[in-house]
This record gives C-alpha cells, sequence and structure tokens, in this order.
C-alpha cells in the first residue's frame, strides 16, 4: 500500500499549505490537491498585489509573498501537491482507505482533511443594465496588477475590509480614488476605517453605483445616494467592485457531511460526522463557537486536524509535537 498517503489535504490556501507542513513535521505521507494552477487559494487568485495585516509575524506582507512562503515551507517536508486538480467524488471502502476522484484521477489516503475555504468562488455582481460590457474595460472584480492603476482615477464599490484595504493600498499612486459603500457603516476592520479616512479620499455611504458610461471602456460613472434619490457623475477611469463573492462547495455537498450553509460542522479536534475526515479554516464551523475567518485561526485549526488525524492512525502517538522540538530530534 506505498500508493496510499496518510493524509490527502484538499485545497492549498494558507490553511491547507500550513497543515501540509505541520503533518510533514508528524512524520505524515502528504499528498495535496488543489483545483487552481498554482498554491495561494484566494491569496493568489484574487488578490496577490495586497497587503495582508493579520498574518503573525508580519507587520504587513503581500499576499503572493505569504503564499510564496507557506509553500515553500510546506514543500521543505515533501509533500506530494497536485494542481488542476479538480476534486469530483470520494470513494470508501471496508479497509478504511478512501479514494479522491478527481478530473485527473485517485487519490488513496487513508484520512482526508478539507481546507477548501469557502470551495469555487464567483464575485458579487451588481446587478445594472450592460454593466458586463465594461469588464477588462475599466472594470473589476479582483486586482492581479496594482501597476494597471497608477495615476488613474479609481472608484471603489464596497464596504468590507477588500474595499478598505485596496483603497489604502492604491491611494499612494492613484490620481483620485471614490469609496462608496451602499451602508451607513462600513464591516471593515476599524483600524483600516481610520486609515482611509485620513487620507483624503472621497467617501460616500448611502451610495450606490446606478449606471457606467463609456465609449468601449469605463469614463463616467452615476452615483446614487440610496436615501435622498440624488445623483451625481464622476469621471472615472478604473471601478473595482469589492461586495464579495458567491461561493459553492460543489460535489462536497455529496458527501454525507454535516453541513450548515456552505460550512462542515467540526468539533474540537476538528473531527467532521464521517469517520477520517476533517475540515478546517474558512469551510469549518464548530457549534457554539465564534466563527472568524482569519488566516491565523486556520493555521491553528489545521495543526488540530493534523494532529487529531496523526492519533486516528496511531494511537499511541502524543497528541501533539511542537516544531522546535521536532527540529531538535532532526539534527
Amino acid at each position: 500500500m506505498d500508493d496510499v498517503s496518510d493524509i490527502t489535504i484538499v485545497g492549498a490556501g494558507p490553511t491547507g499549505l500550513f497543515a501540509a507542513f505541520y503533518a510533514g513535521l508528524r512524520e505524515m505521507k502528504t499528498n495535496v490537491v488543489e483545483s487552481l494552477s498554482e498554491p495561494g487559494g484566494q491569496l493568489a487568485a484574487l488578490y496577490p498585489d495586497k497587503y495582508i495585516f493579520d498574518a503573525p509575524g508580519f507587520m504587513k506582507i503581500l499576499a503572493r509573498d505569504l503564499a510564496k512562503n507557506l509553500y515553500e515551507q510546506a514543500k521543505s517536508v515533501g509533500p506530494k501537491f497536485h494542481f488542476n486538480e479538480t476534486v469530483e467524488s470520494l470513494e470508501t471502502s471496508e479497509d478504511g482507505v478512501m479514494a479522491l476522484c478527481t478530473n485527473k484521477g485517485r487519490h488513496l489516503t487513508k484520512t482526508l482533511l478539507i481546507t477548501a475555504g469557502v470551495g469555487s468562488f464567483h464575485p458579487h455582481k451588481i446587478g445594472i443594465p450592460e454593466i458586463d460590457q465594461y469588464e477588462g474595460k475599466g472594470l473589476h472584480y479582483v486586482v492581479t496588477e496594482k501597476k494597471q492603476f497608477i495615476d488613474k482615477r479609481i472608484l471603489i464599490i464596497g464596504g468590507g475590509d477588500s474595499a478598505l484595504d485596496w483603497s489604502q493600498a492604491l491611494a499612494s499612486q492613484a490620481k483620485h480614488i471614490t469609496l462608496i459603500n451602499r451602508r451607513g457603516v462600513f464591516r471593515a476592520h476599524e483600524k483600516s476605517v481610520a486609515a482611509v479616512q485620513s487620507l483624503g479620499i472621497d467617501i460616500s455611504t448611502f451610495s450606490e453605483l446606478k449606471e457606467i458610461r463609456g465609449n468601449n471602456a469605463v469614463e463616467e460613472a452615476i452615483i446614487r445616494n440610496n436615501q435622498s434619490g440624488e445623483e451625481s457623475v464622476i469621471k472615472v477611469d478604473e471601478i473595482l467592485v469589492l461586495i464579495g463573492f458567491k461561493a459553492d462547495l460543489g460535489p462536497i455537498k455529496e458527501w454525507g457531511l454535516d453541513l450548515v450553509g456552505r460550512s462542515i460542522n467540526v468539533n474540537g479536534k476538528m473531527e467532521t460526522n464521517i469517520k477520517a475526515i476533517y475540515a478546517a479554516g474558512d469551510i469549518s464551523t464548530q457549534p457554539g463557537s465564534v466563527k472568524l475567518n482569519l488566516i491565523a485561526t486556520g493555521f491553528s485549526q489545521g495543526a488540530i486536524a493534523v494532529n487529531a488525524a496523526k492519533k486516528y492512525l496511531v494511537p499511541t502517538a502524543p497528541t501533539f509535537e511542537h516544531s522546535s522540538e521536532k527540529k531538535r530530534k532532526m539534527q
């Protein structure tokens, strides 16, 4: 059974990458399956040039750099990575070995850790006429290259952390930034709101995008106050719509897991209702606890899940092992 892994991790975002590293510290044979072409999950796919402020050990770090660091750390302990593989089904057998089936083949594994974040994700869009014709022509739902916004007039739409973070990140290079939010208050961290308010950015609450105008590209935006009904026209070159994403767990919904919305119920050991299957990070939720979708939370949950899987495979194994102790043994 040399081709059977001790643990297979579904998802190579921050939680999955750190879990793969930790599994290596526990000397577990590890596979990592990722539907994207590169590691990092949302860090790489949605905002590689955005600064991350909640990663332990860094005042701030670019998302692409954090993803790279986590990947290099994970690779140091020898897991096998399988990119561009989409999970399709899960098969179980009487001997306890599971087969994770993807669009490219089957991965046999003794335990499974799901760290798929929010699943597959697609941006929420604004339902206004003919908006789709401006996608790629000044209308964006993600930022993959900051340099395209240099010396541009930018309209940013949203009230969460992404909208506030990008307002900060682009303020020094943009010609002008307007930030609008359909609510009266922002949902971002208070520190981010205060930082944006200190930058001289035009901020409008209770405001929504009504229409985009332009000749084959964004040139103007019509903004409507949703309380007074008053409208204004502003000149813009780029529009960033940052109002969240629609997520779908895909085939995972059919595996018989205990689900609450788009989350998988787990206990304190990150165990699901199915033996030898664990979940960690944004995709998991613990009844009675506060769901906190932070990178730091995902790191700890991934380590807890790996330790539980190790204990399941080797009941006599210690419950946990410090990385410093592991390093001492390896020297």
